[in-house]
């Protein structure tokens, strides 16, 4: 089985993309042929300093390698290494129909919170496409908020393998329901675009004081508590063991926690999970050759594959 799953460097890295995505990637590697790539060309769609590009694009690749991804089981690249995408989203672009690409719900939202349209934002699927059409990936892992585009995906496959004839293989999506259930510090959805994130690799004071501004009612310690009601509870319980998840809602229930001591159990759960990352994201950023050599040997897997795929539709179409 062949998967492929992307994430856009658009900035620093929060546990809503760990447990959404990052984590769900990071088991593919022992249960099929994994592609994972740092999607940069999408993220020029609203990223247009250079420098910040360059910087989160590595971040990322930090965050990642820190977190488990293993170069050796899974091909991990940037997406600017692999450009054969870029003429392939061409080729795909000329049977995408119009009606199709205007009925995603990715653009208009992204207008709605005020993105300047572009060429890029709209054509954006395309290019999602020539990503998983360019490595024939079988299963594409998504959020239900991205579940469009694979679905976008398979037309255009469909209808290019019908006008030109059988070149690209039709991915079916996998949808990660662990997206939905990652609320931020005001009880939303964690994201950048809210400003309610926990970074995954932040400043640890920082990231304690974010947890103690998580949004609560009004309760006393006194007073009982729903834990099903609570987001304080709803991250905890990301990263405790089943025992410790029913021992926290009892005293929940039972009253005499206080939220500032929920939080406070919050904080040294996540400290503890993410410390051995921490300190092997440390000793990754001291040697940036290996960073580097991973993403090559990964770039190269991936560019064999697109390249294959690149000279079939070329033929197809009559560019050969």
């Amino acid at each position: 089985m062949r998967v492929l799953s992307g994430i856009q460097p658009s900035g620093r890295l929060h546990i809503g993309n760990y447990f959404g995505m990052m984590r769900p990637a990071l088991e593919l590697q022992e249960r099929g042929e994994a592609f994972l790539f740092i999607a940069n060309y999408h993220a020029l769609t609203t990223v247009h300093d250079a420098d910040a590009l360059r910087r989160a694009t590595w971040e990322v690749a930090l965050d990642f390698l820190a977190c488990g991804l293993d170069p050796e089981r899974t091909a991990f690249y940037r997406q600017s290494d692999v450009p054969e995408v870029c003429e392939l989203a061409w080729l795909l672009s000329v049977v995408a129909p119009m009606g199709l690409l205007e009925r995603c719900h990715s653009y208009k939202d992204k207008i709605a919170r005020g993105i300047s349209p572009s060429h890029g934002l709209f054509a954006y699927p395309v290019l999602m496409a020539a990503d998983i059409l360019a490595v024939q990936a079988e299963i594409v892992p998504v959020g239900r908020d991205q579940k469009q585009h694979v679905e976008v995906t398979r037309d255009i496959a469909i209808k290019f393998n019908n006008e030109f004839g059988p070149v690209f293989r039709v991915p079916e999506p996998a949808i990660r329901d662990e997206v939905a259930v990652v609320p931020g510090l005001d009880g939303q959805k964690m994201s950048k675009s809210y400003g309610n994130t926990i970074d995954l690799f932040g400043d640890p004071a920082e990231t304690r004081r974010r947890i103690m501004r998580i949004v609560t009612d009004s309760r006393s310690v006194a007073e009982p508590k729903d834990p099903d009601a609570c987001t304080v509870f709803a991250l905890y319980r990301l990263f405790a063991t089943e025992e410790e998840r029913r021992t926290m809602a009892e005293r929940y229930r039972a009253g005499g926690l206080g939220y500032a001591a929920a939080k406070q159990a919050l904080a040294e759960k996540l400290e503890a999970h993410f410390e051995p990352m921490r300190l092997r994201r440390a000793e990754l950023a001291a040697s940036p050759d290996k960073v580097e050599a991973a993403l090559r040997r990964g770039a190269e897997r991936a560019r064999a594959e697109a390249r294959r795929t690149l000279a079939a539709a070329r033929r197809a179409v009559g560019l050969d």
